[in-house]
């Protein structure tokens, strides 16, 4: 269906074409290691990745917002985090990691200041990150419940969906390395296209990947090595084009191989010593979608 006046908001799934999308520009300033867990980068070229990675989505037809830095909160970087974009408006939400929890208040001003609507937001006691969903379709929302998602998050994010007429199907997550390191549902699973996705299968849940095979999604197997490298955190910018971290040949073959468009970036300080991914660096605000 078309309208005459073309949509500026909205993201109907994570693999249709990605028009618009928020980036912020990281701060050189804070404790990288003692608050943020990340491996110490070098700050100087996380600004240089950062912005070659908005050079390239610019380059892939992606109009690119560029938030400022905040310092101090080296993991604002990671915008994909603090909000949920949704067909009707942002969610933000409430972040479980202690240097986190301002985020979403620095993201409220940056989605006002460009005219995006705020569907809601998420109170106490309440967590969730923006790394734990997954929509696979407009009306198909998967979240992962872990240490950075709770019941609560969960239970608050269905009930601002349900008047639209959204399901949201939950995923307990594993231990792993325990609270203090990031497993998110997109540590795991990464949508490619509409059909297909990319896949770390054994820190995956076993009813994720039995809901998967009943919608017909087949699956790249990412092995450990490049999971920990970020493989498995793929940004789609439209079906079967993607933006993989470089370092990854082996899904990167595997992709290549079947078809898939894959542009590399350099993101060894900006992304993988954070571990953080393309899709972890951007809040896509636009999808248009072409698909029946």
């Amino acid at each position: 269906m078309t309208t005459s006046q073309s949509p500026q908001w909205g993201t109907p799934d994570m693999v249709s074409q990605l028009e618009r999308v928020l980036v912020r520009t990281p701060t050189t300033v804070g404790k990288f290691v003692q608050e943020g867990f990340w491996r110490q980068p070098d700050t100087a070229a996380l600004l240089i990745e950062h912005k070659s990675f908005t050079e390239l989505l610019e380059s892939l037809g992606c109009t690119v917002d560029v938030a400022p830095p905040v310092d101090g909160l080296v993991d604002a970087v990671y915008m994909h985090d603090p909000m949920i974009m949704t067909p009707h408006g942002a969610i933000l939400l409430r972040m479980a990691k202690p240097v986190r929890s301002p985020e979403p208040a620095e993201f409220r001003k940056d989605l006002e200041g460009l005219g995006v609507p705020i569907l809601g937001q998420l109170t106490d006691p309440a967590f969730a990150d923006g790394g734990d969903k997954v929509w696979l379709d407009a009306k198909t929302l998967l979240i992962g419940h872990g240490y950075r998602t709770n019941q609560a998050g969960i239970d608050q994010v269905r009930a601002l969906l349900a008047p639209h007429g959204v399901d949201v199907f939950s995923f307990d997550l594993p231990h792993y390395e325990g609270p203090s390191a990031v497993l998110h549902l997109m540590s795991v699973l990464s949508p490619i296209a509409h059909d297909k996705a990319v896949v770390y299968e054994p820190l995956a849940p076993v009813r994720l990947l039995q809901f998967l095979e009943s919608r017909n999604i087949s699956w790249f197997s990412v092995s450990e090595k490049e999971m920990l490298t970020q493989g498995s955190n793929i940004l789609t910018i439209r079906p079967n084009v993607v933006v993989l971290a470089a370092g990854n040949p082996v899904i990167e073959a595997q992709l290549r191989t079947a078809g898939v468009e894959v542009h590399l970036f350099n993101g060894d300080n900006v992304a993988v010593k954070g571990d953080g991914g393309p899709t972890c660096l951007t809040a896509p605000l636009l999808r248009v979608s072409n698909h029946g």
